[in-house]
């Protein structure tokens, strides 16, 4: 039975880095419930990656900060071609000078992950918006807050906000000719290729362990799922929301064990 009603729909995907990715678990869990999926990666150079991924899926390239690629968006998935769904799972921070203090951020490193991470989802969607089906869903993933000021994830939640924001913005625009859903999914603290890149992450990892209920960190299939579902027509009447899948971590900060420890801490 396809409770889901995503069998033989068609859906792009973009963000697979590797087989962490959440990208990754959200395509092999669409395939594997009947869908078909189109690949779209940031260079040449990640396109044998993909391919070994999922060798019997289309897969082009677009680099979302070059405005030519974006632009033949429309012909690399095929001008033809209805899509009824898109995951953007796209996110860039560059710490290659290291980690500072959000105040001493340079101007033109937010500036890029503002483009790569949030300002692209704009350009993908009025790009391929002749692309979408009228009831088609597209889902981008966030964090599960932008409110906690997480030292070490630097002005990437900034970034995330906005990202998060411009769902409603779509949703308003796309409105006046479309029933094209915007919703993002707000995982908490994964174990992706991602995260190994954010200064001391393991440290927030385990902690993150300590405070979730059950005591096991989210995993990405769950987080995959529920994107999934976003994607799918069972979600029809949720639009310009994000949906956060932490498994209830945002509950339990004051838990005892970790109240505990961090007082009798000398």
């Amino acid at each position: 039975m396809d409770f889901l009603k995503i069998e033989g729909k068609k859906f792009l995907v973009f963000g697979v880095a590797n087989k962490k990715s959440v990208a990754y678990f959200i395509s092999k869990t669409l395939i594997e419930n009947g869908a078909n999926v189109i690949f779209s990666v940031q260079s040449e150079d990640h396109k044998p990656k993909v391919m070994k991924l999922f060798p019997e899926s289309p897969i082009f390239c677009c680099n979302v900060e070059d405005q030519a690629d974006i632009d033949q968006l429309p012909e690399l998935v095929g001008n033809d071609t209805v899509l009824d769904g898109i995951v953007h799972s796209i996110a860039f921070a560059n710490y290659s000078n290291g980690f500072v203090p959000f105040h001493e951020t340079m101007c033109k490193d937010f500036l890029q992950a503002i483009h790569i991470s949030c300002f692209s989802l704009v350009q993908i969607c009025n790009a391929l918006k002749s692309n979408l089906d009228t009831n088609a869903s597209v889902i981008t993933i966030s964090i599960s807050t932008t409110r906690m000021a997480s030292e070490n994830y630097g002005y990437m939640a900034p970034v995330k906000a906005a990202l998060e924001s411009s769902l409603c913005f779509l949703t308003k625009s796309f409105s006046d000719f479309s029933n094209v859903r915007f919703n993002a999914v707000s995982a908490g603290l994964l174990k992706t290729s991602a995260s190994a890149g954010i200064p001391n992450y393991i440290d927030s990892y385990i902690y993150a362990e300590m405070v979730i209920p059950r005591h096991k960190a989210l995993k990405t299939q769950e987080a995959a799922d529920t994107a999934v579902f976003l994607l799918s027509p069972r979600s029809s009447g949720i639009n310009a929301q994000k949906i956060v899948v932490d498994a209830g971590m945002e509950i339990n900060y004051f838990t005892k064990e970790v109240i505990t420890k961090a007082t009798k801490e000398e």
